[in-house]
């Protein structure tokens, strides 16, 4: 009865966030609902935390952003479907400093621009240590959610091999460190869908919080109870060879998250040799999602669909002319 809920609250989020940068098209396949996945059978991995005491909700504040999750007690993705798949996907994971979950400035809004482009997108509700979760809590669900979508592949018409992960914010840092360490197991095996590779095949950073170094954004101070935090979760200490291409979008006058971090995170990809590009944008600040319209900040999903593109990821635009 529960997921049951948790899927019609997922249809009610997508009617009523307006598609950014769709062009007003019908892009998500109307004959199939969104499907929720429970990343975990049971309880979650043991020493990981326990189940918020109140139940999962939208904050009511007028002082926050409107969409905001709070109080996951059940970690799950939903997958949307578009109604002309390509192949491709990517595992959507919002921002909100680990303390609540950025849905409808973040998770949605991409979610629907990568159903224009025939992407399927799966959003990530992970548990928040900000709810009283262990720290490795949010890192043990993005592990689990990129091996469920690999066993689910064939159900969706997903290529295996065309997985991908954006996030924002501190769901950047939760992307980053996926896709840095996916060669260590964040929780013990549970069946046979543990066998399965988590490392995305490429990953979209957007103003991440790459580093824990100097953090002070609050994602930080959410991670600390864990004794070894900083060298677990500062994303470019894990880079190597093995690092999935990595497009990172910024803006010089973000005042939450450095954009020096951003650039020390392109240094060491580039260093390891790992297809990367970066983005900074004069202006935006933090927290600009898909970017407002009109701005520069707003060019970053076009230029993400021609990376995919350029890397093979996403079909090749048609070429116009007669």
């Amino acid at each position: 009865m529960r997921i049951r809920f948790l899927a019609l609250l997922a249809i009610v989020l997508v009617l009523l966030i307006p598609p950014a940068h769709a062009g007003g098209q019908k892009t998500m396949d109307a004959s199939r609902k969104p499907t929720v996945i429970p990343l975990w059978q049971g309880k979650p991995p043991a020493g990981s935390g326990h189940k918020p005491a109140a139940p999962e909700h939208l904050v009511r504040k007028t002082a926050v952003p409107p969409g905001l999750v709070k109080d996951i007690g059940e970690p799950r993705m939903v997958v949307l479907h578009p109604r002309h798949p390509n192949g491709a996907a990517v595992l959507v994971v919002g921002g909100g400093g680990y303390v609540v979950l950025a849905i409808a400035q973040e998770s949605m809004p991409v979610a629907q621009w990568l159903l224009t482009l025939g992407v399927t997108p799966a959003i990530l509700y992970y548990r928040l240590p900000g709810d009283g979760w262990a720290p490795v809590a949010p890192f043990q669900d993005a592990q689990r959610a990129m091996r469920l979508l690999r066993r689910h592949a064939a159900d969706f018409g997903i290529d295996p091999q065309r997985i991908g992960i954006i996030g924002f914010s501190a769901g950047g840092n939760l992307a980053g460190i996926t896709a840095t360490r996916s060669g260590h197991d964040f929780y013990p095996p549970r069946d046979t869908a543990d066998k399965l590779s988590s490392r995305p095949d490429f990953a979209g950073l957007i103003y991440p919080v790459s580093s824990l170094a100097h953090d002070h954004s609050g994602t930080r101070r959410q991670l600390m109870a864990q004794s070894n935090a900083v060298a677990a979760y500062t994303v470019q200490s894990h880079v190597s060879a093995r690092t999935p291409p990595t497009f990172i979008v910024h803006a010089a006058d973000d005042t939450v998250v450095d954009v020096g971090d951003s650039l020390a995170l392109f240094r060491a990809l580039h260093a390891h040799g790992v297809p990367a590009e970066l983005h900074v944008f004069e202006k935006g600040g933090h927290g600009f999602g898909m970017g407002l319209p009109g701005t520069r900040a707003s060019h970053w999903p076009g230029l993400f669909a021609s990376w995919m593109a350029h890397h093979g990821w996403l079909p090749p635009a048609p070429v116009q002319g007669g």
